[in-house]
């Protein structure tokens, strides 16, 4: 997914302070009252019943003549940006309402999916067995966007697999209908008309016709899920036909991808990171992600790679530790960060890099992951927010959602109490907050 999209949510969980990343797996329909719920014997029931159906039908007719006002009003912006009549007409003439997308985005997932859960699904043996069978199918076409662009096959390989499962599901929402609906329901209007114009430049380009041109129901399209804009500014034709077509052809989908890490920075040669061992001791506040050393100056500090190897070159060095001071850690550089421009998920980027890993036919993660942690549900967090901020530990608001802000608060909390102050968030971090109170 790339950075600038909103983010898909699953009907129930999030990656801990994270948004998921793979976009296409995501795609599941609110849903509205099951007909069996009014179904009982009587006629005050079936009176019930029919008055429910009628107001659920006027309730429609009044979204879908609102919706066919605002994309009226839509019109003269974009014919004013450049569209043609022709163009718009031809993308709008069935346009419809998706009411899916309005439940989608309202919805406000109150479990956390812990990183590990997260990683079981995005770097499992079947999506790695499938990763290198597109490799060697496609070796040729990632040999060229490597020599070209500098990226390694692997980390374009583990970006398709994330995004859409290698093109298995990239989401079956019309784009143009996906866009105007987010743009109708008015919460990110502005976001919405822009990259529904940018849709409608992609259609009047002649890339892909309108009626093909499906995706995510935030409007995140084809087999790594450009958003139109990112589309516009990144995708190539790769295979020589004319044409940028990142849903049917897999040279322009290898080529698109491999171009938008190079614009975003990519260090051809540098490696994603590596996994690390710590001493006994270690200062866990320097383990945020955002501290930068050298190499050496972590080398200095007893950081040793598990492999038993010399520690790579990276550029702008920050430990990275997902799980905590009980899970593994990560060493991670430059070409990590451009994997956040693509996502801004550190679960997702560390997804597409350990399935590069190993796709590329390297270990896996070799340290254990705490799963005897429980997450905390959204209320819970909010819960842990008011307590340390009551303690005189500033959460930065309480609103269920982790962030830098309720990290930081938990390490005050943590240092205080003499703990590692490793951040991470947990039933048992809860449980020290409540009996500290």
């Amino acid at each position: 997914m790339m950075s600038c999209r909103i983010a898909n949510r699953t009907r129930a969980t999030l990656v801990q302070g994270t948004t998921l990343g793979i976009a296409a797996g995501l795609l599941m329909l609110g849903s509205s009252v099951d007909a069996r719920t009014v179904e009982s014997s009587g006629a005050n029931s079936a009176g019930s019943a029919t008055a429910t159906q009628q107001a659920g039908a006027a309730q429609q007719s009044n979204s879908a003549s609102g919706f066919q006002q605002w994309v009226n009003n839509f019109r003269p912006y974009a014919l004013s940006h450049g569209i043609s009549a022709a163009t718009f007409e031809r993308a709008f003439r069935n346009a419809r309402l998706q009411t899916s997308i309005l439940n989608l985005s309202r919805s406000q997932p109150e479990f956390v999916r812990p990183v590990w859960e997260y990683l079981d699904t995005a770097v499992s043996d079947t999506r790695v067995s499938k990763g290198k069978q597109m490799l060697a199918q496609h070796r040729a076409d990632f040999n060229r966007a490597q020599q070209r662009y500098g990226v390694p096959p692997e980390i374009i390989v583990a970006i398709w697999g994330m995004e859409s499962n290698y093109g298995a599901n990239f989401g079956n929402y019309p784009t143009i209908d996906a866009l105007a609906t987010i743009g109708y329901n008015g919460r990110r209007e502005a976001w919405a008309k822009s990259e529904l114009l940018e849709a409608l430049k992609i259609i009047q380009n002649g890339d892909i016709d309108h009626d093909q041109m499906r995706g995510s129901w935030a409007g995140a399209m084809g087999n790594t899920q450009f958003m139109p804009s990112s589309f516009n500014s990144y995708a190539v034709d790769g295979d020589g036909d004319g044409r940028r077509d990142i849903w049917g052809s897999i040279p322009d989908v290898i080529a698109s991808t491999a171009n938008y890490l190079k614009a975003n920075g990519w260090h051809a040669g540098e490696p994603w990171g590596v996994e690390v061992s710590l001493p006994q001791g270690f200062n866990y506040s320097l383990a945020d992600g955002k501290q930068q050393r050298a190499v050496s100056a972590w080398q200095q500090l007893g950081v040793r790679a598990t492999s038993g190897g010399a520690l790579p070159s990276l550029e702008g060095a920050a430990l990275l530790l997902p799980a905590g001071a009980k899970g593994p850690a990560f060493l991670v550089g430059h070409n990590f960060r451009t994997i956040l421009r693509y996502n801004n998920s550190t679960s997702y980027a560390l997804g597409v890099s350990l399935l590069a890993q190993r796709v590329a036919g390297q270990a896996g993660v070799q340290a254990s992951w705490p799963r005897s942690q429980k997450p905390l549900s959204r209320t819970e967090i909010k819960q842990l927010q008011q307590q340390l901020t009551a303690m005189g530990y500033d959460a930065g608001g309480a609103d269920g959602i982790v962030g830098p802000g309720t990290r930081d608060a938990v390490r005050q909390f943590q240092r205080a109490h003499g703990q590692p102050a490793d951040g991470f968030i947990s039933q048992e971090i809860k449980r020290q907050v409540d009996a500290a109170r």
